[in-house]
């Protein structure tokens, strides 16, 4: 029988900020942690919507065309080949479900960018 995941256990393991942890997998899609804090980078996945729950905190999804702000059990889906920019108050707990094949940071390559292989189970 698979095991229980415990969110809040699994947010207290880590406390980068940016760095998505992968805590599940279910048909295709990843379901990861992300700890916030101040300003990501503006990018864009082409191919896949982003799904983005915050559990504490308060996340603000930058877009083009307007901003969308994220309090604790909000969530919002970035569809595919929308720019956006995620900016969150300091410690910002976010869950994101995503394809297995989207990149951290779409095609923007940043010094704070994790490749999809160096993404870490928790």
């Amino acid at each position: 029988m698979p095991n229980k995941i415990n969110i809040a256990e699994k947010f207290a393991l880590f406390d980068e900020h940016w760095t998505p942890k992968i805590i599940a997998q279910a048909n295709g899609q990843l379901v990861k942690l992300a700890k916030g804090s101040g300003k990501l980078i503006w990018h864009v996945h082409e191919n896949e919507d982003e799904l983005f729950l915050v559990f504490k905190g308060r996340l603000t999804l930058m877009l083009r065309n307007g901003s969308i702000v994220l309090e604790p059990g909000d969530m919002f889906v970035v569809p595919a080949g929308v720019e956006h920019c995620p900016l969150a108050e300091p410690d910002t707990h976010i869950m994101l479900i995503e394809p297995a094949s989207t990149e951290h940071t779409g095609t923007q390559r940043t010094k704070i960018t994790v490749a999809t292989e160096h993404q870490r189970w928790i």
